[in-house]
């Protein structure tokens, strides 16, 4: 195990003091309105003692989100909802940042009041959108007009201002995993011709405003960004992959952002496994910033990133889900629980708050 976990981390405005940190993932605890709930208060205290909790992904507005029980940022039940949680974390000795979401394409008519998804381009996911009514195919999107793009960087704009308002000690602009951004980004599913398409820099045109405009309100020094350029997702892929993730690491790093993760999986048949070599080290060239490296790193190659320098800190996703004290378990070289796929999206507490040494207990949080 590399001593370097343990150093602090300069991650922009935020000093983390490990290098451990909880990756964002979506699990379905808010209500039916996208409200958080009480409950989602133990489960991030839980992990208090990550270097840095990013958190699920939160919808910036009702037309970017459609995954049942997440939560958003649009209304101020919802900036209520997550101040609570923000200052439960922050009494445990906490720091959270606020994932910023925009669905595009894989959000469900059902969702819109049966309006179409919005994207880069007239486009279908592949496979089948998670809905209230169970699975349902996944719509056929409709292009944003070229007077649209104000409107969505505006939503962005807001969500991070809400986001602060929430106390969140920073955000995270959702660029992966075939969403929005990562839409605008590829050319498998942006097939515009106009100035936020054709070329790499009209592509990344969008998440490039879209990161100024977060950054004017959380302030750069406390926006990141998340990325996954080594993986064809939810049917978003490019024909250049490593040319357009350099450009956009590269441009990233001149804008001067606290830190860039990559949802980076190896090609090894895992859950989630990329279709690509790993590309933190390429990247690494790229981006001047801290760079946070995710996907099923196990300690040892964890270990390895840091020592070698290709990281400067590993974000950790189902490890989190299963062992709340993941940094107390990598310092004492304890072994690690192994999470339960089955409750990842449940509504209650099993596998959620019950994991070992943390059992269910009252959850209310004033």
């Amino acid at each position: 195990m590399s001593k370097i976990f343990f150093e602090p981390l300069r991650l922009g405005a935020i000093t983390a003091p490990n290098r451990i940190l909880m990756a964002p993932m979506t699990r379905a605890r808010g209500t039916r309105d996208h409200q958080p709930t009480p409950m989602m208060a133990d489960y991030y205290v839980q992990r208090a003692g990550s270097g840095l909790i990013i958190s699920e992904a939160i919808g910036i507005s009702r037309e970017g989100l459609g995954w049942c029980h997440a939560t958003g940022l649009w209304d101020q039940g919802q900036i209520d909802g997550w101040r609570r949680i923000t200052r439960a974390v922050h009494a445990a000795g906490g720091r959270i940042l606020a994932q910023l979401w925009h669905m595009g394409r894989t959000v469900h008519p059902s969702f819109l009041g049966g309006a179409a998804p919005v994207s880069a381009s007239e486009t279908r996911a592949p496979r089948h959108a998670h809905t209230y009514a169970g699975k349902q195919p996944h719509a056929l999107s409709r292009a944003l007009a070229l007077d649209e793009m104000p409107r969505i960087i505006q939503d962005y704009r807001v969500a991070a201002a809400h986001a602060m308002q929430a106390g969140f000690d920073g955000v995270q602009i959702h660029a992966a995993n075939g969403y929005l951004l990562d839409q605008f980004l590829r050319d498998g599913s942006n097939r515009r011709e106009d100035a936020y398409g054709g070329s790499i820099s009209k592509r990344m045109r969008l998440l490039i405003e879209v990161t100024e405009a977060v950054g004017a309100e959380a302030g750069l020094d406390r926006t990141a960004v998340r990325l996954s350029p080594n993986c064809s997702t939810q049917g978003v892929a490019d024909s250049a992959s490593a040319q357009l993730f350099e450009a956009v690491a590269t441009r990233l790093s001149a804008l001067g952002i606290a830190f860039l993760e990559l949802r980076d999986p190896p090609v090894d048949g895992s859950f989630g496994a990329g279709d690509g070599p790993r590309t933190g080290a390429a990247l690494r060239a790229c981006f001047s910033g801290p760079l946070v490296l995710n996907s099923d790193y196990d300690l040892a190659q964890a270990s390895a990133c840091l020592e070698a320098g290709t990281a400067d800190a590993i974000s950790f996703g189902r490890a989190f889900i299963a062992n709340p004290d993941l940094p107390l378990r990598i310092a004492r070289g304890l072994p690690w629980a192994v999470d339960d796929k089955t409750s990842w999206f449940t509504q209650d507490a099993r596998g959620y708050l019950d994991y070992p040494g943390r059992p269910i207990r009252a959850h209310g949080v004033s």
